[in-house]
């Protein structure tokens, strides 16, 4: 039952098992038997036991419905199938659309919720080259962890107990200690979360002018907030560490991916693919697809002015752990204001509000509310802001053009917020009302825009169903007029497997990336006590002795740190395993390349790259410098 995925994978299993005493994330992990071995709630293993095409059933289901009665009922008709597939038999099925409704597929599984955490390198290794070298090649990061798959003595899936056993699986993947070269076959298999491959240039131009320009400023003014405070403390570095990778993580993606999109034209090659559906649709008199086009125009035109809007509000001004709890207390006041149940809602709004508090720091969290709240007002229309809040701010606070305003106003929101303050918030959940938390300043600034934004809610509703009756009938289109090409759905955090070869590539004129990071290169970046690039003393030691032991590759002398592969992947297939012809696995996949940072909408052959940490380095950190041997003697080595 052992099983290995990254190190970003298991990130917030890794942090919760941590202390500042017992400090994991820092200082890494093995457990010395199976009962060192850490309980990770909420963690699951999901195995696919088969799948079924039901693209019969579901249209059978759905025959007459015009596209929203289809929306509507199309996640009973899923569920009404997966249960009837699966029922008494102890798995779960989920039932994928595939190219926007036009196939469907159950997906069988079974279910182990009993996961224990086994190891961990540092975070020096596990996170080497920090959000620098992220979505970066080259790269030296050891992206693993380690966890094991527990289950009942017979066997099945069972919830955590002493008495469970490890899983003995119908089959595991023997390990490849002859390493990579040029050429050689990979294939991924794993859950990539989402493409959209089949995009219109509608989409794209939306993407690189409004949705992804806005994300990224939003999130940056957060992750720089949580960052200043994350460089002062250990602590606070450990408590905020699973956010700041997260936000981080698609930061980063969407603005590479804004770069690149414009960079190769993607809008070019997507309207001229629509152009030649659209002679396509003339020439072979297709009704159905006629105002294909004039109705995706329509679409985009009609949402365009609020989507800056959207992406401000999710993830920018809601995005605060604050704001986040402020809303929570909803149930609460709706409890009080219409007669509910109060003292089983307070008792539930305080239990949320402990839980929050535990990981919550304040002074990031103030640091970024003002400055999201400050974005918004200069960002955003005027005729689609919470006019009356900001007036309010204005008259309580100052000129809303000076910065001491904005601060002021976080400031005493924090300092006055019922929500924040322990003995505040006691005496109210003894005989809580109504006034008093609708008067809270987090509360009243939470709904504030909330209650602003459902003025536009309609919009988005209608354009999200339109793209989806329209997506629908592109992808229809689409597949008729090119019946003789073979072509795969988009990603939808189904399995998938990807097939392709280890290979280097060339980003640009005179440049030329290998095949593999090594050792040498990992020495080269390290800087000692550097947030980013910094190493265990123990590693430094042992790297310039040369100590490989037999995760030494043959041809280069050296230990390989990682490699890339054309494999086509994207966020999901984080920890999916790199297997070479022979079936052994060679490597863990981690990450994509900057330059093909467009791959979720276009897949570029030519530049892209899967990034993946090589099976021997992950060996090495668990032998040489994790001293597990123990471990390595559970694994079949193939040399």
């Amino acid at each position: 039952g052992l099983l290995l995925t990254n190190h970003h994978c298991g990130y917030n299993a890794i942090a919760d098992a941590s202390t500042v005493t017992n400090n994991y994330l820092r200082d890494g992990f093995y457990a010395k038997t199976k009962e060192d071995e850490i309980p990770a709630p909420g963690l699951f293993v999901l195995f696919l036991i088969k799948i079924d095409d039901v693209t019969k059933q579901v249209q059978d289901s759905m025959k007459g419905l015009n596209w929203a009665d289809w929306e509507a009922r199309k996640p009973q008709v899923f569920a009404n199938i997966a249960r009837q597939a699966t029922e008494g038999s102890g798995y779960e099925g989920r039932v994928y659309s595939m190219f926007r409704d036009n196939q469907f597929l159950l997906y069988t599984y079974q279910r182990y919720t009993d996961i224990r955490l086994v190891g961990t390198p540092p975070e020096a290794v596990g996170k080497f080259g920090g959000d620098t070298d992220n979505w970066e090649w080259p790269r030296h990061t050891g992206d693993f962890s380690m966890f094991r798959v527990y289950a009942a003595p017979d066997g099945k899936p069972a919830d955590y107990s002493k008495n469970n056993v490890p899983l003995k699986p119908k089959a595991f993947l023997p390990i490849s200690l002859k390493g990579v070269k040029e050429g050689d076959f990979s294939m991924i298999y794993g859950y990539p979360g989402g493409t959209n491959r089949f995009e219109t240039s509608y989409g794209v131009k939306l993407a690189t002018d409004v949705k992804n320009p806005a994300f990224v400023a939003m999130r940056d003014i957060r992750l720089k907030a949580m960052f200043e405070e994350m460089k002062k403390d250990e602590a606070v570095k450990l408590q905020l560490a699973g956010s700041f990778a997260s936000l981080a993580n698609y930061w980063k993606f969407y603005d590479g991916e804004t770069k690149q999109l414009l960079k190769y034209n993607v809008y070019g090659t997507k309207k001229a693919q629509e152009e030649a559906l659209a002679t396509w649709i003339t020439k072979n008199n297709k009704a159905e697809y006629k105002s294909l086009w004039s109705d995706y125009e329509r679409a985009y035109a009609a949402w365009t002015p609020y989507a800056k809007h959207k992406e401000y509000l999710e993830q920018g001004v809601l995005g605060p752990t604050v704001m986040r709890l402020a809303l929570a207390m909803e149930p609460l006041e709706r409890a009080l204001v219409r007669s509910g149940d109060v003292k089983k809602a307070a008792e539930n709004a305080s239990n949320i509000r402990a839980q929050v508090l535990k990981g919550l720091n304040r002074p990031s969290e103030q640091q970024m509310l003002w400055q999201l709240v400050k974005a918004f007002y200069e960002d955003i229309p005027q005729d689609q802001q919470p006019v009356l809040f900001y007036s309010q701010l204005k008259q309580s606070f100052g000129n809303l053009k000076d910065e001491s305003t904005w601060r002021n106003w976080a400031a005493s929101a924090f300092a006055n917020s019922l929500l924040l303050d322990d003995a505040k918030w006691q005496k109210f959940a003894t005989n809580p009302d109504a006034g008093t938390l609708q008067s809270d300043p987090l509360v009243v600034a939470a709904k504030a825009f909330r209650d602003n934004w459902a003025k536009y809610q309609p919009q988005l509703q209608a354009f999200n169903n339109s793209l989806s009756n329209l997506s629908h009938l592109y992808l229809k289109a689409y597949r008729e007029a090119n019946a003789n090409k073979v072509m795969y759905p988009d990603a939808n955090s189904s399995m998938r497997v990807s097939y392709g070869q280890v290979k280097p590539y060339r980003p640009r004129d005179a440049v030329r990336y290998d095949l593999v990071t090594t050792s040498a290169g990992l020495l080269e970046k390290y800087k000692p006590g550097d947030y980013e690039f910094d190493l265990p003393a123990r590693q430094i030691e042992l790297l310039k002795k040369k100590d490989f032991g037999q995760y030494a590759d043959p041809l280069r002398k050296d230990l390989v740190i990682g490699f890339i592969t054309t494999d086509d992947i994207t966020g999901g297939n984080s920890g999916s395993p790199v297997i070479n012809g022979s079936g052994h696995l060679i490597g863990l996949a981690f990450d994509g390349n900057y330059e093909a940072l467009s791959h979720k909408i276009n897949f570029d052959k030519d530049l892209c790259r899967t990034i993946c940490v090589d099976i021997r380095y992950v060996l090495w950190c668990i032998d040489k410098l994790g001293g597990a041997s123990h471990l390595i003697a559970e694994m079949q080595l193939v040399k």
